[in-house]
C-alpha cells in the first residue's frame, strides 16, 4: 500500500485522513483492475475540483506510466511512420467529471430541475464494478445527495470527500474523507493536498 507519511508529515493536520484515504484509493484502484472507472462530480468550486482530479488521472501525474507493450505493437503495426504520437501517449486512470457538458445541464436544469443533474448522468454512464467520488464542502449537496441514492441502488462503490463531520453525505456513501475544517474556502484549501495524495497513491498502485 501506499506509504501516506511524508503527506502527514507535511499536514500533520490531515493525519486523520489517512485510514479513509486508504480506503479510497483501495476501492478505486480494484475499480479499474476490474474494468470500471472513477465517476466525480461537485458544484461550483468542487466542481473544478473533479475535473482537477480527473485531469491528474488521466494524464501522467508524478510518474512514469509504462504503455501495455502489446498496444504498443499493435500501433506500430498501423501507424509504423508515427512514433512521436505513440511516444507522447501514457496509460490513463479513467476517470469521468459529470461536471461539464452544457446540454445535458441546461436540459435538466430546465426540464427537470438541478437536484437530479448529477443522478441522471450516474444512472446512464454508472456500472456496478465503478466508483463514484463525491466532493463537497458542506456535505449536503442535495444534487450529491440524490447521486449518491442511484449510485448504492446500481451497486456502485461511493466516496464522500467532504468538510468537518461529513453533513449529510455520511449517510449515503462507503467511504468518508472529511478535512477538520468548516469554512468553505478553508475546506477546499485542505481538499487539494488530499486529492493529490489521492491521485499520487491511485498512480503509484497501478502504474508503480
Amino acid at each position: 500500500m501506499y506509504d501516506f507519511s511524508a503527506f502527514c508529515q507535511l499536514h500533520p493536520e490531515l493525519k486523520g485522513c489517512q485510514p479513509s484515504l486508504e480506503r479510497a484509493v483501495e476501492a478505486i484502484v480494484n475499480a479499474v483492475k476490474g474494468g470500471g472507472k472513477l465517476l466525480l462530480a461537485g458544484s461550483g468550486g468542487s466542481a473544478a475540483d473533479c475535473e482537477h482530479i480527473a485531469g491528474e488521472l488521466l494524464k501522467e501525474f508524478r510518474i512514469h506510466r509504462r504503455r501495455d507493450p502489446f498496444f504498443d505493437d499493435a500501433f506500430f503495426r498501423m501507424f509504423p511512420d508515427d512514433g512521436a504520437l505513440l511516444k507522447a501517449l501514457a496509460p490513463g486512470v479513467p476517470a469521468v467529471s459529470l461536471t461539464g457538458g452544457v446540454a445535458i445541464n441546461t436540459a435538466l436544469l430546465n426540464d427537470v430541475g438541478a437536484e437530479v443533474l448529477f443522478a441522471q448522468k450516474l444512472y446512464a454512464l454508472a456500472r456496478p464494478q465503478d466508483v463514484f467520488l463525491a466532493v463537497s464542502t458542506s456535505g449536503n449537496s442535495a444534487m450529491l445527495i440524490a447521486a449518491l441514492k442511484v449510485a448504492k441502488v446500481l451497486g456502485v462503490k461511493t466516496i464522500a470527500l467532504t468538510g468537518d463531520g461529513g453533513g449529510k453525505m455520511k449517510n449515503f456513501c462507503d467511504i468518508l474523507i472529511t478535512v477538520p475544517q468548516k469554512e468553505t474556502y478553508l475546506v477546499q484549501e485542505l481538499h487539494l493536498p488530499v486529492y493529490h495524495q489521492l491521485c499520487a497513491a491511485v498512480e503509484e498502485e497501478l502504474f508503480g
